[in-house]
């Protein structure tokens, strides 16, 4: 039970950071409002790295932003790690 739940967590927030990087990209093109840098790895580390990686490769943002190209990867072993825990103590 708390596996599926923690799995249709991470899908879900996964899926918001993801979006939230194409609107950001969205609105930068047009010079418009931005969502700030720290709301975006708040996300991340959130639990929605994967969604925030897809978003920069797929959207071609943040690429150059070494702050984002470490950084939501650094987060991600960081995630793996704590999930990893998480199944370990809870799959017996």
């Amino acid at each position: 039970m708390i596996l599926e739940i923690l799995l249709i967590y991470l899908l879900g927030i996964n899926l918001v950071l993801f979006v939230t990087m194409g609107v950001d990209k969205f609105k930068a093109r047009r010079g418009l409002w931005r969502i700030p840098e720290k709301t975006l790895f708040l996300l991340a580390i959130a639990g929605g790295s994967i969604g925030g990686i897809l978003g920069m490769q797929i959207f071609r943002h943040k690429t150059k932003h070494n702050s984002f190209k470490f950084g939501f990867p650094a987060i991600l072993i960081f995630e793996a790690a704590v999930i990893g825990w998480i199944v370990y103590q809870f799959a017996a």
